[in-house]
């Protein structure tokens, strides 16, 4: 139960800047170019895995091969971004 005039409380979302009402990256150019970073690493990481499972299926093996590296290195940076995050 709240009293009039007082605002209760609301458990933290864990959404990058703060408030539902402010848009991620809005504290700052760090969080901003961390925010993208973060979001462009995952994007690479999941599209590139979509696209090498097109090349195993049309048996294209050195394009499956690198495709493969390249989302090794994405997922990599996504996990040290998000370990730097934590710390």
């Amino acid at each position: 139960m709240t009293r009039p005039g007082k605002k209760r409380a609301r458990a933290a979302s864990g959404a990058p800047g703060g408030s539902r009402h402010e848009e991620p990256g809005e504290g700052g150019v760090d969080e901003a170019v961390a925010f993208i970073a973060e979001q462009v690493g995952a994007f690479i990481a999941e599209q590139v895995g979509a696209l090498r499972k097109l090349a195993e299926r049309h048996k294209l093996d050195v394009l499956h091969y690198l495709l493969g590296m390249t989302k090794l290195e994405a997922d990599e940076h996504v996990r040290l971004r998000s370990k730097r995050k934590l710390s």
